[in-house]
């Protein structure tokens, strides 16, 4: 299981939020049966979008 706080990569394009497969989130929340909300950030810090997604949608980094 994932926790708050890892860093995950998208694993599909979300083109509905501008974020593409490969780029980097951070988990800011678990829900109750493998539900997460992603938050993805610019390199200067400003938030890109907060996504609600399932543990399909993302991996940890470093993983394949």
């Amino acid at each position: 299981m994932i926790k708050e706080l890892e860093t995950v990569v998208l694993t599909k394009d979300l083109s509905k939020h501008g974020l593409k497969k490969g780029d980097i989130g951070t988990i800011v929340h678990v829900h109750p049966g493998s539900g997460y909300e992603v938050e993805f950030v610019t390199f200067g810090g400003d938030t890109l979008a907060v996504v609600s997604l399932k543990e399909s949608d993302i991996r940890l980094t470093g993983k394949k």
